[in-house]
């Protein structure tokens, strides 16, 4: 799909890996709604860097695991925009690690919430527009968590886990409609997210050296959204620390 004139949302899309994703999605020539839940501030700034690309970009504040909040933001970006092309879902909690015996049933509920139930309340709303319209781009941002366990316990990994089982499944339903649903499984992103510890110990794990650079996952979100033929896939990005 061409992405200059396209509509995009993108939630978390103020800071870190969703700036990015922002910014290369406007780079190309797309109109973006830049969602954040807490850090108005940053969402405000990416919204104004995207302005002064010459892009529209609105900076909304909603509770992705709250289905009332994802109604609210769905109807900002027809109202601001017209239409939805592309849907990133990259919204997420990183949560600090918890052994099983450890976590609570509300914290649980937290992360499943935002970072799988969010995901779902997203593609369903963007999901009935797109197959109206015969067209359109999901992306969802998963996790080497989802695919190998991860480092930060039980409940972040089944999360991401689920945003891959969400993303095949959906791919299959929405195919024949003209609309691709895929996922990125990025490994350690170097983001304010990370605590230096966990950033040490990515780069420890890496046969590079290094971890991943938030511009790095956000271009392989721009090659699944202009490839029109890939469709339920992964990318994983973790300078080979895990393959499949």
């Amino acid at each position: 799909m061409q992405i200059e004139g396209s509509k995009a949302i993108v939630t978390g899309g103020g800071r870190g890996i969703g700036r990015a994703i922002s910014i290369a999605l406007a780079e190309k020539g797309a109109d973006v709604m830049v969602n954040y839940v807490s850090d108005e501030r940053s969402a405000e700034e990416t919204a104004s860097a995207i302005r002064r690309m010459g892009r529209k970009a609105v900076a909304v504040r909603a509770d992705i695991s709250k289905y009332s909040d994802c109604i609210k933001l769905f109807e900002q970006a027809l109202l601001n925009f017209g239409s939805v092309d592309i849907l990133v879902n990259n919204a997420g909690v990183l949560p600090k690690y918890y052994k099983i015996e450890e976590i609570t049933e509300e914290e649980w509920n937290r992360i499943i919430g935002v970072n799988l139930t969010g995901t779902f309340f997203m593609c369903k709303l963007v999901a009935k527009h797109m197959m109206g319209r015969r067209r359109g781009k999901i992306v969802n941002i998963s996790s080497i968590a989802g695919k190998e366990g991860g480092t930060v316990g039980v409940a972040y990994a089944a999360s991401k886990a689920g945003v891959i089982g969400l993303t095949r499944a959906l791919a299959r339903e929405l195919a024949p409609f003209n609309i691709t649903v895929n996922a990125v499984a990025p490994g350690p992103v170097d983001t304010s997210a990370l605590s230096d510890e966990v950033k040490r110990r990515g780069i420890e794990l890496s046969p590079q050296g290094r971890i991943a650079r938030p511009e790095e996952i956000a271009h392989a979100v721009i090659f699944l959204i202009e490839n029109d033929h890939v469709n339920g896939e992964v990318i994983n990005i973790n300078g080979g620390r895990y393959m499949d």
